[in-house]
């Protein structure tokens, strides 16, 4: 996957769409990412025996990847990512439309 925790991308379907948020967590087998704040849903826990309470609680949810689109460093609009390899040998990610390093 090219896209990693901590990175600033843009939903470009579902019920998010348009929205932006910086990636929480990848889970790579399941080709899904989670965005803080983006794709919550309303969970309804049930109260044990002891102290705890029932409750309605939002739990954000991971979208899939392919959801997901990079967003371009130079002007925040979504982009895809190509791997090139430097002189040295060290991948770097470049972003398709500015041709900018995303760090």
């Amino acid at each position: 996957m090219k896209i990693k925790k901590g990175d600033k991308v843009i939903v470009i379907a579902g019920k998010s769409k348009g929205s932006s948020g910086t990636v929480a967590r990848v889970l790579p087998k399941k080709e899904m990412v989670v965005i803080d704040g983006l794709n919550t849903v309303k969970k309804h826990r049930k109260p044990n025996k002891r102290a705890r309470k029932g409750q309605i609680i939002d739990k954000v949810m991971p979208i899939h990847v392919s959801n997901v689109a990079l967003a371009d460093p130079k002007d925040g609009k979504p982009t895809r990512i190509r791997i090139e390899r430097t002189k040295d040998g060290v991948r770097e990610r470049i972003a398709v439309k500015s041709k900018s390093k995303i760090a």
